[in-house]
């Protein structure tokens, strides 16, 4: 017993630079790792436009780097070998990495979409088939409320590798409709009926102009492409009260809305 006491004294002080290095090493690395943390936290706290969640993981991460190295180097200090820990280290790594390779390749669009950001928390947004107002974005899923106020969760590969479209990214927009008339009917009595009820609708801006013009001879209609514009908070306000509205006004002013019609011949 009095052997192995002797034994550790003898080793400590042996090494007692050693130990007063990795000490060192260790509270130097503790404080700059921290401090990386927050320099690359604050960052994305003092810019609006970047994200925090993806400084917080990015910070995160270098902070456990920093750490990471200095355990190496303090193993170093005393001789031992590093070399087949960090291959050690790095097979284990790549066995996670092809275990989650589904779960990595998420937090990777995460990252993606935290960086460039297509859209951010409040847009209406339609991607992976789905169409509703984005409620949060994390590293691994975005969230999002649709209009019947479902709460769907869609990975974020899924979102990354397909086409985004989002309905706010711009504060005006054009509400494309058809609206319908017979043929026959005069189109400039029809384009007159509908600007009344255009400029009748307080949410429909008068600059930019609304734009209505003959889009279609169909088999049985003249079809009209109706767009006026509007900002974007109206934006369903306007796409589902002007059809009503306009099919009114058409009553009023005379103005026949075609229907589907089968015309017979008789053979003689």
């Amino acid at each position: 017993m009095f052997n192995s006491i002797n034994s550790v004294g003898g080793w400590f002080a042996a090494n007692t630079v050693n130990i007063l290095y990795a000490v060192a090493i260790i509270l130097i690395a503790i404080w700059a790792s921290n401090f990386i943390k927050k320099l690359i936290v604050g960052m994305g706290e003092n810019y609006e436009k970047l994200d925090e969640t993806l400084f917080h993981f990015l910070g995160s991460i270098a902070r456990y780097a920093v750490l990471a190295f200095a355990g190496i180097a303090v193993l170093n200090r005393f001789g031992i070998e590093t070399t087949s820990l960090i291959a050690l280290i790095g097979a284990a790594g790549l066995a996670v990495g092809l275990a989650l390779q589904g779960t990595l390749s998420n937090l990777a669009a995460g990252v993606m979409l935290l960086m460039f950001r297509p859209y951010k928390v409040g847009d209406f947004v339609q991607a992976a088939d789905t169409f509703g107002k984005v409620d949060a974005i994390t590293l691994f899923t975005t969230d999002m409320i649709t209009f019947d106020n479902q709460h769907i969760i869609v990975p974020n590969a899924s979102i990354w590798g397909a086409k985004i479209t989002n309905h706010s990214h711009h504060n005006i927009r054009g509400v494309d409709m058809v609206a319908s008339v017979a043929y026959g009917t005069d189109i400039k009595k029809a384009k007159a009926s509908i600007a009344k009820v255009l400029k009748a609708n307080k949410n429909v801006l008068a600059d930019p102009a609304p734009f209505v013009e003959v889009e279609t001879l169909a088999a049985s209609s003249v079809d009209l492409l109706v767009r006026p514009f509007c900002e974007g908070e109206h934006y369903f306000d306007v796409k589902y009260s002007l059809p009503q509205a306009i099919y009114e006004q058409f009553q009023k002013d005379g103005i026949e809305i075609p229907f589907q019609q089968i015309v017979v011949h008789n053979a003689k």
